[in-house]
């Protein structure tokens, strides 16, 4: 049987064969940015969000609120100014910052044409738990100083921010305040005992966590604590009367199990909960310059545009 060159060279490669490359790339240019000197690692992820944040349709307006340096992120067209978001970078609660996250809050601005508060907690282990939840109180407390009202605030965040996003509604409500509006999660981080199954059966998958880089996180956040404090472990949390709530992770992600369970625990305790698990993805997958990238972006804009009606 006699085969076609030209039906050769036109061949597309199967989606696994792609998704295969593609982890492989995240995986080099990660281990490129990981780094023992925690200072290095803080300023390659700056050089990355930098790079791959600057988006000519949204104005980042640096600030400060009191001694905590911040960022509104804002596009540059008419949009809606009641409601606003309020962004928890992640980073393993050592590393990240508000330029970092450039990669996610810019779409995030451009998804949903509304304002991103990013602001820089402290970073353990110079500030271990709970500095990074003060913190958080106190970008919370600015917006109301602004005259937002608690129900105009969607809270989002992605890895160690999506704990960090779980544990201020945590705080709020054990302090009797109002909550958000709701909460949009990305690969979120929400089990320190890493009791999840996805740690096994995901550990060779994913490009961008692996368990020795948890254990330092863990090390370095909350080193004699007990890890299943909620305000740690949002996982072991009651979410009785907690917001609508939507999780988006990649079915590769080590941390899986960590949205799984979340989800699976707030429907049972009656919250109004959403998880998308996005078929050969990653840990927060969100970042990369991908279709599916924005794709999930724009499913985050759905969900709020929902719950701001």
């Amino acid at each position: 049987m006699a085969i076609n060159p030209k039906k050769l060279l036109n061949k597309k490669p199967s989606p696994e064969a792609v998704n295969v490359s593609m982890m492989s790339l995240i995986r080099k240019v990660h281990g490129m940015i990981d780094n023992p000197d925690i200072e290095k690692h803080r300023q390659s992820q700056d050089h990355v969000g930098a790079l791959l944040g600057n988006v000519k349709a949204v104005t980042i307006t640096p600030f400060a609120i009191e001694d905590m340096e911040a960022e509104w992120l804002c596009v540059d067209r008419v949009h809606m100014k009641k409601y606003v978001i309020l962004y928890c970078h992640g980073g393993g609660y050592s590393t990240g910052s508000s330029v970092y996250a450039r990669t996610l809050t810019t779409k995030l601005a451009e998804s949903t044409s509304m304002d991103v508060l990013s602001f820089d907690y402290r970073l353990a282990p110079e500030h271990p738990y709970p500095a990074a939840t003060e913190d958080a109180m106190k970008a919370w407390n600015y917006l109301m100083l602004l005259g937002y009202g608690a129900r105009d605030i969607i809270i989002a965040g992605d890895s160690a921010g999506g704990n960090l996003a779980l544990s201020l509604v945590l705080k709020l409500k054990e302090e009797k305040r109002l909550l958000p509006r709701g909460l949009v999660l990305l690969s979120p981080w929400t089990d320190l005992t890493s009791s999840g199954k996805s740690h096994e059966t995901r550990k060779d998958l994913d490009p961008v966590l692996d368990e020795a880089y948890l254990k330092r996180m863990i090390q370095n956040y909350a080193a004699g604590e007990d890890l299943k404090n909620p305000l740690i472990s949002p996982l072991f949390a009651d979410f009785t009367g907690f917001p609508p709530t939507y999780i988006q992770a990649g079915d590769n992600e080590i941390l899986l199990s960590d949205s799984v369970e979340l989800h699976k625990k707030m429907v049972k305790e009656n919250v109004s909960v959403k998880i998308d698990v996005y078929k050969r993805m990653w840990h927060v997958f969100q970042m990369s310059p991908l279709k599916t990238a924005y794709e999930a972006m724009e499913k985050c804009a759905e969900f709020i545009y929902d719950i701001c009606r």
